[in-house]
């Protein structure tokens, strides 16, 4: 069976970030077979005062199924013969994520929690808690799908030979020196031969899980305690419906809306939190020439100035795009090759080369609309 070469790991003691599935699961035991000293740590976030909410069935990165995902990676170390603490992060996620999230949300925009949680917590809260519990590491892995590689003498992410599976877009804030200190024995593989190592391992049931869904199952609503009804309205401002709360639209979305004009159908086109108003349009009026961003970070210092081509991912599974972008200050304007549906406030951008290495990102501020035809 096909197994990456991890033989650089022999003798290092590595922290492997657990979630009880079977990326991470197959990640520690294969560092473990490399001649790693491996530690598994799992960060516990889930407060539980959602419990009423969520269903218990929901396996999702934030809700009631924490407690059993932590079972199951304590009882794959003990198997194992494996060091393993859950960590308690709860507090901090409920400031730096949770908050975050409804505070984006109720500004009109649509935030993006994983790219978030992965610099504040995964990378961050649970690393530093990890040394205070007395964990001695000097490296960390995750069952992340994503690779390494060197340019100039700088450590980048590339894309996954899984590009199906590629999770670069979540991880491409962390800088050069977070990465030096970081392993992705995944990277080479792809999620059917993940699948197989476990079923190896005998992790059957492991692998038999399905993938986790999004945050909260996607239904963000779960989050907001008081949600306003308003108007559904065109561009010109006229009323031509009611919506249940703007919490429960994104831009680009269609179903739910429920209306067109006459054989047009009605897309999301914006959310103006301000008047707590959904503006809709033609499909054709979601496709933006480019954007406007801020946060805007380059990992390789020739780019941190100046104008440079790029391909551009605006969100997880959009197909990146050719554009020309311009940095400055923090602030960046992208201009793409070809207009691009559904640029969403919140999200980010991500930048790349034509290999898949990773340059940089920003925060989407908004989109640059195409001009009027004539």
């Amino acid at each position: 069976m096909n197994r990456p070469d991890l033989s650089a790991c022999k003798g290092q003691k590595i922290a492997v970030g657990l979630s009880g599935g079977v990326d991470s699961s197959v990640s520690l035991l294969l560092l473990r077979d490399a001649g790693a000293v491996v530690n598994g740590i799992t960060m516990k976030i889930y407060s539980g005062r959602l419990h009423h909410k969520l269903p218990d069935t929901l396996d999702a990165c934030y809700g009631p199924n924490e407690a059993e995902d932590i079972d199951s990676c304590r009882d794959l170390c003990a198997r194992e013969g494996i060091p393993y603490q859950a960590l308690d992060l709860a507090t901090e996620y409920e400031s730096q994520i949770l908050d975050y999230f409804k505070a984006e949300y109720q500004a009109g925009r649509t935030p993006n929690p994983c790219v978030r949680c992965n610099i504040e917590m995964k990378f961050g809260f649970l690393l530093q808690r990890a040394r205070s519990a007395g964990i001695a590491f000097n490296r960390f892995a995750t069952g992340h799908y994503a690779r390494l590689g060197q340019r100039a003498g700088i450590t980048h992410l590339r894309t996954a030979v899984d590009t199906a599976k590629d999770q670069t877009y979540f991880l491409h804030r962390l800088n050069p020196s977070t990465l030096d200190g970081v392993v992705f024995p995944l990277g080479g593989l792809t999620k059917p031969a993940v699948r197989e190592l476990a079923i190896s391992y005998g992790l059957a049931a492991i692998a038999a899980k399905p993938e986790s869904q999004d945050f909260v199952g996607g239904d963000y609503s779960l989050l907001f305690d008081d949600q306003q009804p308003g108007d559904i309205v065109d561009e010109s401002g006229q009323v031509l419906g009611r919506h249940k709360g703007i919490v429960h639209y994104t831009i680009g979305q269609r179903r739910g809306i429920g209306m067109s004009l006459g054989p047009t159908p009605m897309y999301v086109l914006a959310l103006d939190a301000a008047h707590n108003r959904v503006v809709v349009s033609a499909n054709a009026d979601l496709f933006a020439a480019g954007l406007e961003g801020s946060q805007a970070l380059v990992h390789d210092p020739a780019l941190r100035s100046g104008e440079f081509r790029a391909l551009v991912r605006i969100r997880q599974n959009h197909r990146p795009a050719g554009a020309v972008l311009a940095l400055r200050d923090g602030q960046a304007s992208i201009r793409f090759d070809d207009p691009q549906r559904a640029v969403a406030p919140g999200q980010s951008a991500v930048f790349y080369d034509d290999e898949g290495f990773v340059l940089g990102g920003c925060v989407i501020d908004r989109g640059i609309r195409l001009p009027a035809q004539a």
